[in-house]
């Protein structure tokens, strides 16, 4: 089937065809799903894998922290399918522990795609769904310490065969979830986008046929590995090693470590997890490949930021993460707030390598997935409503620019939700949404800022439920860079009474006469804050978002003078 004499513009030409279909799919899903976290906020990826189930293209804007969880789906699907797969099936799964997934919440489907008779590959979806169910609304509550309380599991299983939805199958995923109009909204929005992939995937394999198709598969996986492998040779062999910590699992258990060791000999690159805590009770555990899904993306980043995101860097990794440990959790673990702990595998990558490649890395950013659900009764109609969003926070700086302010990092790049978007779909008033002062950590180039949501339910009681992290362990500067703030959550009266709140915050009754303020970490900064230029003072004492007591005391500018 190879055609080993594949030429470089008809690749480019399939690989950009390939691309146009996954973009097409993102926005199917986008304008058609119901819930204000994927039409609004974009929780969602799409992805084209090959028959093996290796992935080929991912859309332009999908999440990082994806790529792992639909290769994961489809490795599952083809073990536990294998030739029981046929044409206009689609398959459906969420569970990370035995179908790939990371998190409930995030439900992956998986279309094949057939040419010629024969399985070619398949096209992929996944979107956050604002609850699948459990013991908290919005499925993304501290405190849960099994993954049945965490929502409806799905393994793969079967949900169209042959074009036909499996009714059965489709009410009990809706029964067992809150919200269930939105959830169907959504959930035929993925259904459309598996089918349109399907369309297109066709006429690409009757444009271009079937072998030329595959041989593309090959040789974009084969060449984004080489690559890989040339911007690892290029680093200096060596071992480094960096550690950092969790605030909290939510669940009693403090400082959870994550250890790392770097060890690149030639074009090899070991990143080694061992000396990393056991799993957790609380929720803040990881599967492995969520772990590959941060390295993956931290090392394209350092290295290689242009570098296409499938297979390819995936096989030029190697990745040890002990059985049982915090980032390597057994069933049945709970995982609902991993993207927090990918935030800081993340972190510990680029402390590893900060001597390696200073003028590539950055001070740590905010380190956080840091989410609000809210939930509750519209008053004016009786509808039940669940409104749940995770929010940026500080960039950590970088060697050249400050880091950037109240942004998604890392792993998290999904939208900011507009504050009118909620203010129509939900009986929410947001009364501030602004940067938090003097939050960004203090170097020759400053850290990025927090944000603060001040959020208040409108003519009725409502359930409030936060995720924080760093609100503890401060985002820390890097050569001298200070850190950045750390986060926090609080209930405010109209008495003015201040009621602080954990970091991981469940099941908390808001009243209409009370507001949640969620102030999101900061980051640090990078390089001795002596060294900041006297226009970049002058910008920050003009910007509103320092003190002077904060410029005063960060920067001594009669120390700078006699210096």
């Amino acid at each position: 089937m190879s055609t080993p004499n594949l030429d470089p513009i008809t690749l480019e030409i399939i690989w950009n065809g390939l691309r146009s279909v996954t973009d097409e799919c993102f926005l199917t899903v986008q304008r058609s799903a119901f819930s204000t976290n994927i039409k609004e906020r974009h929780d969602h990826s799409i992805a084209i894998l090959d028959r093996s189930g290796r992935l080929i293209v991912q859309a332009d804007k999908s999440m990082p922290i994806h790529l792992a969880s639909m290769t994961g789906l489809v490795q599952v699907l083809l073990d536990r399918y294998g030739s029981d797969i046929g044409p206009n099936d689609i398959f459906v799964a969420n569970d990370p522990h035995v179908a790939g997934g990371t998190h409930l919440p995030d439900i992956n489907m998986a279309m094949p795609v057939f040419a010629d008779g024969e399985l070619a590959g398949f096209v992929c979806n996944i979107a956050h769904h604002a609850d699948v169910g459990g013991a908290a609304k919005g499925s993304m509550s501290g405190g849960l310490t099994e993954i049945y309380q965490e929502g409806v599991r799905i393994p793969v299983v079967r949900l169209h065969r042959g074009g036909e939805l499996q009714k059965e199958i489709f009410d009990i995923l809706l029964l067992n979830m809150r919200l269930p109009r939105e959830r169907r909204g959504d959930l035929n929005a993925q259904i459309a986008a598996c089918r349109l992939g399907n369309d297109r995937m066709a006429q690409i394999f009757a444009r271009f046929g079937v072998e030329n198709v595959l041989q593309a598969f090959a040789d974009i996986v084969t060449r984004t590995r080489e690559r890989m492998r040339q911007t690892i040779a290029a680093l200096p062999d060596g071992t480094w090693s960096f550690e950092d910590f969790m605030d909290d699992d939510g669940a009693g258990r403090e400082d959870v470590r994550i250890a790392l060791t770097v060890k690149k000999t030639d074009s090899t690159i070991v990143l080694d997890f061992t000396g990393s805590d056991p799993q957790v009770p609380g929720n803040i555990n990881l599967t492995l490949n969520a772990v590959q899904s941060a390295v993956a993306f931290v090392l394209k980043a350092l290295l290689d930021p242009d570098m296409p995101n499938n297979q390819g860097v995936l096989d030029a990794l190697e990745i040890v993460a002990p059985r049982g440990s915090i980032v390597n959790c057994d069933g049945p673990s709970a995982v609902a707030l991993r993207a927090n702990t990918c935030q800081r595998v993340i972190d510990v990558v680029f402390g590893a390598l900060a001597s390696v490649l200073p003028e590539k890395t950055t001070g740590a950013s905010n380190g956080a997935n840091t989410s609000m659900v809210f939930a509750g009764t519209d008053p004016l109609t009786g509808a039940p409503y669940v409104y749940l969003e995770t929010l940026g926070g500080g960039m950590g700086a970088r060697s050249t620019h400050d880091g950037k302010d109240g942004v998604q990092v890392g792993i998290t790049n999904t939208s900011n939700l507009p504050v009118e978007a909620i203010e129509m779909e939900y009986p929410l008033r947001v009364e501030e949404y602004s940067l938090v002062a003097d939050s960004g950590g203090a170097g020759r180039q400053r850290g990025g800022m927090g944000l603060r949501r001040v959020i208040r339910p409108v003519g009725h009681a409502c359930e409030f439920s936060g995720v924080g992290e760093r609100f503890r362990h401060q985002p820390w500067g890097i050569f001298g860079g200070e850190s950045g703030s750390s986060g926090r959550f609080f209930l405010r009266d109209d008495d003015g009474k201040v009621t602080d709140l954990p970091p991981k915050a469940s099941g908390m009754v808001l009243a209409p006469e009370q507001v949640v303020v969620a102030e999101t970490p900061g980051a640090g900064g990078y390089g001795d804050p002596l060294g900041r230029s006297e226009a970049d003072l002058a910008t920050d004492r003009v910007s509103g978002k320092f003190s002077d007591e904060y410029l005063r005391h960060h920067y001594a500018k009669a120390d700078r003078k006699s210096a």
